[in-house]
């Protein structure tokens, strides 16, 4: 990709990012869909996730890697807090995470296809076969690890969707037990500082990876409703009274 002309590539990056929100919105429409997610409460989280997370995306970059640009990890966190807000300020009390799992494995997915373009977050040199050049030598292409994992996890995440016996939130769960874990391992060919023995992103995800492993188990333990994708409303209880799972 380094051969590519740097106007090239930064607008092809562009186009893919898009894309990539576009994906994202897209199975998030049918993530609520299939929930039956009133369409005015599913807007209006939205929105609000999608500001949170390029707010939280920019503002996590700017003060721990001290240059402009995003990160995923800080998009997530800034989404999930401007989510909560919105929920209590429209006073909707059904979990909705599952939902932006789906987006954010898709989104990613396809967004870093856009950093392989652009050639940010690359990886450190390397010789193997698969090996990139970029940033003056042939590199891990990191940005492609990054995709296949986050499909892997869309793959995982759609495949337990389709058993339709999880409580709510339990995908969000797993998506974010699956991106920490992921993210862990792969930045060891990352080209970024370790600090002391890992990087920083690798210290976040082993705290995101015990928080979301904890509260998936808990979820999993406690007797809980099984969804009823099509008998659900977002704000109260099930239309019919669903089977539960036990304790």
């Amino acid at each position: 990709m380094e051969a590519l002309p740097a106007h090239l590539r930064l607008g092809l990056s562009a186009v893919v990012y898009v894309a990539a929100y576009g994906v994202g919105l897209l199975l998030f429409a049918w993530a609520v869909r299939r929930r039956a997610v009133a369409p005015a409460d599913a807007r209006a989280v939205a929105i609000a996730g999608l500001f949170g997370g390029l707010i939280g995306a920019s503002f996590v970059q700017l003060v721990v890697g001290g240059e402009t640009g995003k990160t995923i990890l800080g998009g997530v966190a800034g989404g999930w807090v401007a989510v909560a807000l919105a929920k209590h300020s429209i006073g909707i009390r059904r979990p909705m995470g599952d939902a932006f799992a789906f987006a954010l494995a898709g989104g990613e997915a396809i967004g870093r296809l856009g950093c392989f373009i652009a050639g940010c977050c690359y990886g450190k040199v390397a010789n193997v076969a698969w090996a990139v050049h970029d940033h003056g030598a042939l590199r891990h292409p990191t940005q492609l690890y990054s995709s296949l994992a986050a499909f892997a996890t869309l793959g995982v995440i759609v495949w337990a969707d389709r058993r339709r016996s999880l409580p709510d939130n339990a995908i969000f769960y797993l998506q974010g037990a699956l991106f920490c874990a992921f993210r862990f391992a792969i930045e060891f060919y990352r080209d970024v500082p370790a600090y002391g023995v890992l990087t920083l992103a690798q210290y976040a995800c082993i705290a995101g990876f015990a928080l979301f492993a904890w509260r998936l188990t808990a979820l999993m333990r406690t007797r809980v409703p099984i969804v009823q994708f099509t008998l659900s409303s977002s704000k109260g209880a099930p239309i019919s009274r669903p089977s539960e799972r036990p304790a």
